[in-house]
């Protein structure tokens, strides 16, 4: 017996239906495979708009910054986490930013047995934060997919990983505090751009102060084009 799709209309502005409600569809078809329910993911509420996650997903950064974010909302919440080859973890920026430290696994250099500490961490965690090496394959993603969905956990990789559903990148970044050389490094400024599939990215303007976390400055995500 097939599967009936509903898809629920939504106020949106002129040209961006069509997008919206393929991004819907593709959505619940993900939803549906392997007759096991994705359910959403608790994410930083610095992403409203740009990034949903959810279990049984892999999600590409190519920042510490952008890795602590995804890993905090979910921790604060209660969540455990595992954080996979991060020989360099800055356990301090990561309080700073809500994670909390009593629920987070850490494997800060598994070598060669990174797949199989991923995976036996995926059983058992809601998200892993892995640095991968260089040559994962599609076949090695594709595995690790399956348990993703399996287990309803999520990844998050600080590098390439094939197959991915969503790429979130730091276009720009700058630092205020400093005077002259004098002062320290107080709140980091960056344009983070995530890109989804063959749909255009879409930018935003964040905000990271020790004292408040991370903060939106722009009040929507711009979409841009890609340019060559």
């Amino acid at each position: 017996m097939a599967a009936t799709l509903t898809l629920t209309p939504s106020r949106r502005p002129p040209g961006a239906g069509r997008e919206h409600t393929l991004r819907q569809l593709q959505d619940r078809i993900r939803g549906m495979q392997d007759g096991v329910p994705r359910l959403p993911v608790a994410t930083h509420p610095a992403f409203d708009g740009l990034l949903d996650l959810r279990t049984g997903g892999a999600y590409e950064v190519d920042s510490a910054g952008l890795a602590l974010a995804l890993l905090a909302q979910p921790s604060r919440e209660g969540a455990w986490v595992a954080v996979v080859g991060v020989r360099d973890f800055g356990v301090e920026a990561a309080a700073e930013l809500g994670v909390d430290l009593s629920r987070t696994v850490l494997v800060p250099d598994p070598g060669e047995h990174w797949l199989e500490a991923t995976a036996a961490l995926v059983d058992v965690v809601t998200m892993v934060v892995l640095r991968p090496p260089p040559d994962v394959t599609a076949k090695t993603a594709s595995r690790i997919a399956a348990r993703l969905r399996k287990r309803s956990s999520v990844l998050v990789s600080w590098g390439r990983w094939p197959g991915s559903e969503a790429r979130l990148s730091v276009e720009s970044s700058a630092w205020t505090g400093l005077d002259r050389g004098h002062g320290r490094l107080a709140r980091r400024r960056m344009v983070v751009a995530v890109a989804r599939g063959s749909a255009p990215p879409q930018q935003v303007e964040l905000e990271l102060d020790p004292a408040f976390g991370l903060s939106r400055v722009s009040p929507e995500p711009v979409a841009i084009s890609e340019v060559g």
